[in-house]
């Protein structure tokens, strides 16, 4: 996983998280539900390139800091260089296997929680790293067809290549109902859960567009399963992912809806 992901960061920055497009308008929001106050101390656990850590920097003033964590030496190495803040420091680390000597006033993790192989072992952890009352924020994708940019290939996908998706790998869906997170949080003992539902809007383009970026920028794991496929069967896949994408499609191009869940807890 950390592998496919130091190769994937740098076109994850560039496509995503440096622009704050498509999901990452949800950066602002979640650090305006953290309430922070000049002289936190937050850790911003899984930060990948840095699109949330960058915005806490600015709420925390100069007596505040900021940790970004993350396990891959390449997302923190862009990160670094895009954030040039005196208030923040960063560290690898394994979500499911960190301390500090610290407690945090709030931690934040956005988009990741779904990535953790034991997200109860890593939710112990960030219960164990705040303070009493301490805050802690996520961000998570919606399940399903409320990410309609994921489910038009996933869902075509899967029926060429049933093994597309390895057993064992991250599963999207798994934080991306409002009581499949709330059960997960509570029964790490957080309480004064709160979510918001949020639908932002994302365009790849038209079609071709769509496609071609999804073959351009496919982690090689599943590009070496993809091209297993004869060219009749890249077709047919490719008219089936088509035909998911018609009802977002309007002049010819997509704009497909993106739910996120933001949610806020407490350290009680």
């Amino acid at each position: 996983m950390i592998k496919t992901w130091n190769e994937i960061a740098p076109r994850y920055h560039k496509r995503w998280a440096g622009k704050s497009i498509g999901p990452f308008q949800s950066t602002q929001k979640l650090v305006k539900m953290a309430k922070l106050r000049r002289g936190n101390l937050v850790l911003d656990l899984a930060c990948g390139t840095g699109a949330v850590t960058k915005e806490i920097t600015s709420k925390i003033g100069r007596f505040g800091h900021v940790i970004g964590a993350d396990s891959s030496q390449t997302a923190l190495s862009i990160a670094k260089r895009s954030i040039k803040a005196k208030n923040v420091d960063f560290a690898i680390l394994d979500a499911e296997n960190f301390a500090f000597n610290q407690k945090f006033d709030v931690i934040t993790c956005q988009y990741a929680l779904f990535f953790f192989p034991n997200a109860a072992k890593a939710l112990s952890n960030i219960k164990k790293s705040l303070r009493k009352n301490g805050t802690l924020i996520v961000a998570t994708h919606g399940a399903g067809s409320t990410v309609p940019y994921f489910s038009s290939i996933l869902d075509s996908v899967q029926k060429f290549i049933p093994d597309y998706i390895s057993s064992g790998a991250p599963d999207l869906d798994r934080f991306g109902t409002k009581a499949g997170l709330k059960k997960a949080i509570t029964k790490a003992g957080f309480s004064h859960i709160t979510i918001q539902e949020y639908k932002f809007w994302y365009s790849p383009g038209t079609f071709s567009k769509y496609w071609s970026d999804y073959l351009k920028y496919l982690a090689k794991p599943l590009k070496e399963k993809l091209d297993k496929l004869t060219p009749k069967q890249k077709e047919e896949l490719k008219q089936a992912i088509k035909q998911k994408t018609i009802p977002y499609t309007k002049n010819n191009t997509i704009k497909f809806p993106w739910k996120i869940l933001i949610l806020s807890a407490k350290n009680s």
